[in-house]
C-alpha cells in the first residue's frame, strides 16, 4: 500500500477544527494580562491612539507562522509581506503590525514568539532538507514535539520543506521495539501480519505500516510478511555498514518497502545516512532541537486617534 503523508490542509484543517490558534492565544494572553491587564499599557497609553509597526529578521531563515494570524481576528493587524515558507535575509521585514497602539503592545511578545518559534524550526527543517538534495531521502519528523503544541511545530516542519510523518497513535501504525519486546523471533513475522490487518480494520484510513527493527535478522523477518502487510521499516541507530545491508536485503527480496533511518541524526551525519540508499530520514531534532529565529518589531512613530491606517 502507498505511504501517505500528512498535508499542510490536513494540518490547518485540524487547528480550525480544534480552535488551536485561538487556543494558543487565550493562553497567552492569560499569562501576560492576568487579572489587571498591562499595567504598563494603561498607565501610558492613551486610548484611540494608532500604530504601525514593523517586524523585521535578524538573521538569515525560513519563515513559519505568519499565515496563521489569520485564523484569530485578535491577530488581525499582522499584514504579512511573506508567505509562510519564504527564505529570508537578515534585516528583511517579513510583515507590518498595524492597529490601535495598545492592542500592538500587548500581542507584540505573542505574535514575536509565536512567528519566531515556528520559523525557527522551519529554519532548521530546511539545513536538513537541503543537506540530502540531490539523494532519493526525504526528511520527516517525529513525535518528539512540545506538549500540546505538535500541530503548530508539523506546521513549520512542512513549511521547512519536510515530509510529516504521522501526527499521532491513531493515524498510522508504528511497531516500536516495546511493542514487541516479548516476542519471539521466529514469531514476529506472522504476529506482525495479523497486527497489520487489524490496524487497518480499526482505522481504514490509516496512513501507513511501520515496523521498527535494531538488526537485520528482525529486518528479515518484516520482509517475509505478505505484501501489503508492511509499508515501511524503520532502521534504528544502525552504523553505515549495517544499514546499507538493510538497503540491499530490501532490494532484493522487497523493493516495494520503504525504508527510514533515524537515530543519532544531525546535520552532519544527514548527507551520508541518505546516500545510503533508504527513502526516509526521521529527525527528532526537527522539533526538540529548533532555536528560535531572532525576529524583532520596532514601532514607529505615533499616528494619532485620528488617522486612518495606512494600509486596507
Amino acid at each position: 500500500m502507498a505511504v501517505r503523508s500528512p498535508t499542510v490542509d490536513e494540518l490547518l484543517e485540524r487547528m480550525r477544527r480544534e480552535r488551536a490558534v485561538p487556543r494558543l492565544v487565550d493562553v497567552c494572553l492569560r499569562e501576560d494580562l492576568d487579572t489587571a491587564g498591562d499595567v504598563t499599557t494603561r498607565s501610558l497609553v492613551e486610548p484611540g491612539r494608532r500604530a504601525v509597526a514593523s517586524m523585521v529578521v535578524r538573521e538569515r531563515g525560513v519563515i513559519a507562522g505568519l499565515d496563521l494570524c489569520r485564523e484569530d481576528p485578535r491577530l488581525d493587524l499582522v499584514r504579512p509581506d511573506v508567505a509562510d515558507g519564504a527564505r529570508v535575509d537578515a534585516g528583511t521585514r517579513i510583515a507590518v503590525v498595524e492597529g490601535p497602539l495598545a492592542h500592538v503592545l500587548i500581542l507584540e511578545r505573542t505574535i514575536l514568539n509565536l512567528v519566531g518559534w515556528l520559523s525557527g524550526i522551519a529554519t532548521l527543517t530546511r539545513r536538513f532538507v537541503d543537506a540530502v538534495a540531490g539523494t532519493n531521502a526525504v526528511i520527516c519528523d517525529t513525535r518528539k514535539t512540545t506538549p500540546g503544541l505538535r500541530v503548530f511545530e508539523k506546521y513549520a516542519v512542512a513549511r521547512g520543506g519536510a515530509t510529516l510523518h504521522r501526527l499521532g497513535l491513531a493515524d498510522a501504525m508504528l511497531v516500536k521495539d516495546n511493542h514487541i519486546a516479548h516476542l519471539p523471533l521466529e514469531a514476529l513475522g506472522a504476529r506482525l501480519a495479523d497486527a497489520a490487518s487489524e490496524a487497518r480494520r480499526l482505522n481504514p484510513a490509516l496512513r501507513f505500516v511501520e515496523v521498527e527493527v535494531d538488526t537485520l535478522e528482525q529486518l528479515d523477518r518484516v520482509l517475509a510478511t505478505p505484501a501489503g502487510a508492511v509499508d515501511l521499516v524503520l532502521l534504528d541507530n544502525m552504523d553505515d555498514a549495517t544499514r546499507r545491508e538493510a538497503v540491499r536485503r530490501r532490494d532484493a527480496r522487497r523493493p516495494d518497502v520503504r525504508l527510514e533511518a533515524s537515530g543519532g541524526v544531525t546535520l552532519d551525519t544527514v548527507r551520508a545516512i541518505a546516500e545510503s540508499g533508504v527513502d526516509r530520514i526521521s529527525v527528532g531534532a526537527l522539533t526538540h532541537a529548533a532555536r528560535r529565529l531572532d525576529i524583532g518589531l520596532d514601532i514607529g512613530p505615533d499616528i494619532g486617534p485620528d488617522a486612518r491606517p495606512t494600509r486596507p
